[in-house]
């Protein structure tokens, strides 16, 4: 389960036009952020958004519950909780490649397991890839492989990602599955530190050539990964950025750890931004059932955050 941003940058003219309390805020001719919270590790990494009031349960099951908000602006909407019964449920309808499954289960030995997306944020990267049709993708912050995996066995032959990351021993896991899949000819592996490698893209003359960007790294360099890759992500691209939520704690008052702070302080920045559209999602599946991923005008891009 994540949460996160969906940004869509605009053109000069959609700027001009831009409908700021609109779902989606057009951006100029970049790609689309997205964003989600901590959480995301493996099939542990259910993490339920409660709400301190009115939290009411079904009479019909101890494992289903929902919230309703006590204002009446929000239409007294019920807000499911995800337990750990739905979440397995959810699992379960995931479409899991095998090679995908092996990796999954060979880093939950490692240390830092919880850093690795779970098997249905994955499978909806491969799905925004595959809706927009990309053919030249970003990751930031790859780990052990498993979202970059994803998205490079839905890509098509002459498709290339462009892979993030600054740890070699986990690099070095990501490049021996990219092989068993038979995918190492669409990956383009950096190891590095992400900031760096995006500014050589960019004095490459890469500038928005790509497609699609997945930022998991570190957090309170958000912001600068945002303006980096809406140098490289073209109009109508896709970003998304993981962790927005981050535990739930961005939205506690007595909260305020210097990741926790930047993370908030991105959040804000990325709601003002006039040059992207937004979409923040709580839910992985709900992003897919909104259809949040279309763009407001042909020309723009769109930010959606987990």
């Amino acid at each position: 389960m994540a949460t996160a941003w969906a940004l869509h940058r605009c053109s000069s003219l959609a700027y001009q036009r831009a409908a700021f309390a609109s779902t989606v805020i057009s951006g100029r001719t970049q790609g689309i952020t997205v964003s989600s919270p901590s959480g995301v590790g493996g099939f542990r990494a259910w993490k339920s958004i409660r709400l301190a009031r009115n939290y009411c349960y079904s009479p019909t099951s101890t494992d289903t519950a929902f919230v309703v908000a006590n204002d009446d602006k929000y239409g007294k909407k019920q807000i499911i909780s995800l337990t750990p019964r739905l979440y397995d449920y959810i699992l379960s309808n995931v479409r899991e490649p095998e090679i995908l499954r092996q990796l999954r289960e060979e880093t939950a030995t490692f240390r830092g397991s919880q850093m690795q997306v779970s098997p249905d944020q994955a499978q909806l990267l491969a799905l925004l890839v595959q809706i927009i049709g990309a053919q030249r993708c970003i990751e930031v912050g790859v780990y052990t492989g498993y979202s970059s995996l994803a998205v490079a066995l839905v890509l098509p032959e002459s498709g290339c990602l462009v892979a993030c990351e600054r740890d070699a021993n986990s690099l070095d896991v990501a490049k021996r599955y990219y092989e068993r899949a038979g995918v190492s000819h669409k990956v383009n592996v950096k190891h590095g530190m992400a900031a760096d490698i995006l500014s050589s893209l960019i004095m490459n003359g890469e500038a928005s050539s790509y497609d699609f960007a997945f930022v998991d790294a570190e957090k309170r360099m958000n912001q600068e990964y945002f303006e980096l890759l809406l140098q490289l992500v073209r109009v109508g691209g896709v970003i998304v950025i993981d962790n927005v939520l981050w535990h739930g704690k961005v939205a506690d008052p007595l909260v305020n750890d210097a990741k926790t702070v930047s993370i908030r302080n991105f959040n804000k920045t990325i709601t003002e931004d006039k040059r992207v559209s937004i979409r923040i999602f709580t839910a992985l599946f709900g992003m897919v059932g909104g259809g949040q991923v279309c763009p407001t005008a042909a020309n723009n891009a769109n930010i959606d955050w987990w």
